[in-house]
């Protein structure tokens, strides 16, 4: 059975530095199109690709993704 997994990010916290897309390496992530009370553009997930390996998490400098496994 494959691993999965889910990725929470915390959008109002997100400084939109673009690190979590360059160490996902199934290219799950990108950046939205719209914009936090802050001003900046920030990390979505925009497919299904997520094996739970959390790169993206451990690279964010300001915590807010957080990586959740499923079987």
């Amino acid at each position: 059975m494959a691993k999965r997994g889910v990725v929470v990010i915390d959008i109002e916290k997100c400084k939109g530095c673009e690190v979590c897309l360059a160490a996902c390496p199934n290219q799950v992530l990108a950046m939205s199109q719209e914009v936090n009370t802050k001003g900046y553009h920030y990390s979505v997930k925009i497919n299904s690709n997520c094996v739970g390996c959390a790169s993206c998490a451990v690279v964010c400098p300001d915590a807010v993704i957080t990586v959740y496994r499923e079987k």
